[in-house]
C-alpha cells in the first residue's frame, strides 16, 4: 500500500483530536475560571531511502533522503492566560487578578485537609456551620485565626459564625465580619497556591485542577501551611471581591481553528482519495 494513504489516516486522526478540544474551549465559553486547551502537532519518524555522505576530494557531499510517515499529536496544552473580570456585586464571589490559585479541599469540618484541589472559579457559598464552600462542597482553605484575631500557623476552612451581622473580603484576603456587638473581627485569611509550572496541572473536573509530577507543589501538608501564600505576595495575584474571572476562550480564535481543522481534515481525506485512485489504476493493469 502506499505510505501517503497512512499519512492521511494518521492526519485525520489529529485533526479529530484538535476538533474535540477546539468543541470542549467553545463548550466552556462561559465557564468560570475556565482555561482553554490548545493542541499541536508534530511529525512521525521518517523512512531513510539514502543516507548523508560527507564531502570528498573530488565530489561534494550529498543530503539525505527521507520519506516522512506522517503526523502525530504533540502537545494538549492548557492555556493559562487570564480571563477578563466581571463583577457580580456578591460578596462571596471572588476573583484573582494576577498569578494563583484558590486551594479547596476535602476534610473533617475544613480541619484536616484531604488531598487539596485548585481552582480559579471564585463563586463560593457558606454552608450550615458558615463554611465558605464550592458549589460541590469543598472547603476554601485560608489562614486559621484564633480567638484573640491572630493568625495561627496552620491552615483550614474559614467559618463566619452565624451571628455575623455582614461580613467583607479584602485584596489581601482577610475575611472580615462584625459581629452581634457591633465590632469587627476576622475570620480568617484566604490564601493562594503557586505552582511552578501551571501547565502540568492536571484537569480534573468541576473547575478544579491537581498537582502533578511536573507542575511543581503548593506544598500544603497536613495542617501546617508552607508555601500558601498571601494574595498579593510572593508573585501572587490580588483578589477582586464581588467579581468572577471569566473563561479565558476567545470565539473568534476557536471558529478560526475549527475552519483551519476542517480543512486539513478535507485535505487528508483528498490524500486518501488520490491514493486510492492510484492503487485503482496499478489494479487495473491486469484485465
Amino acid at each position: 500500500m502506499l505510505r501517503s494513504m497512512y499519512s492521511g489516516i494518521s492526519g485525520m486522526k489529529n485533526f479529530q483530536t484538535k476538533l474535540d478540544v477546539i468543541g470542549n474551549n467553545i463548550s466552556n465559553v462561559n465557564t468560570y475560571g475556565f482555561k482553554k486547551g490548545r493542541t499541536t502537532f508534530k511529525d512521525l519518524v521518517s523512512q531513510q531511502i539514502a543516507g548523508a555522505s560527507a564531502p570528498g576530494a573530488d565530489r561534494g557531499g550529498v543530503n539525505p533522503k527521507q520519506v516522512g510517515l506522517g503526523s502525530q499529536i504533540g502537545t494538549i496544552d492548557t492555556i493559562h492566560t487570564s480571563g477578563s473580570i466581571q463583577p457580580t456585586g456578591r460578596p462571596l464571589d471572588l476573583a484573582i487578578s494576577g498569578e494563583g490559585f484558590f486551594t479547596v479541599a476535602n476534610g473533617a469540618d475544613g480541619q484536616t485537609i484531604d488531598r487539596p484541589l485548585y481552582t480559579r472559579a471564585g463563586n463560593f457559598y457558606l454552608d450550615e456551620g458558615g463554611n465558605i464552600v464550592t458549589a460541590e462542597g469543598l472547603y476554601l482553605i485560608g489562614s486559621v485565626y484564633d480567638v484573640n484575631g491572630n493568625e495561627t500557623e496552620f491552615i483550614g476552612a474559614i467559618n463566619i459564625p452565624d451571628t455575623a451581622k455582614s461580613f467583607s473580603i479584602g485584596q489581601d484576603g482577610v475575611v472580615n465580619y462584625v459581629d452581634s456587638d457591633g465590632a469587627l473581627q476576622i475570620a480568617g485569611r484566604v490564601r493562594l497556591a503557586k505552582f511552578s509550572n501551571n501547565d502540568g496541572l492536571e484537569k480534573v473536573g468541576g473547575n478544579l485542577f491537581a498537582e502533578t509530577a511536573n507542575s511543581g507543589s503548593a506544598k500544603v501538608d497536613g495542617t501546617e501551611f508552607f508555601d500558601l501564600s498571601e494574595p498579593g505576595v510572593n508573585g501572587t495575584g490580588t483578589l477582586v471581591s464581588s467579581a468572577l474571572e471569566m473563561s479565558n476562550v476567545d470565539l473568534s480564535e476557536e471558529f478560526t481553528e475549527m475552519i483551519v481543522s476542517q480543512r486539513g481534515f478535507q485535505a487528508n481525506t483528498r490524500i486518501i482519495t488520490t491514493s486510492d485512485e492510484i492503487l485503482q489504476e496499478l489494479v487495473n493493469l491486469k484485465r
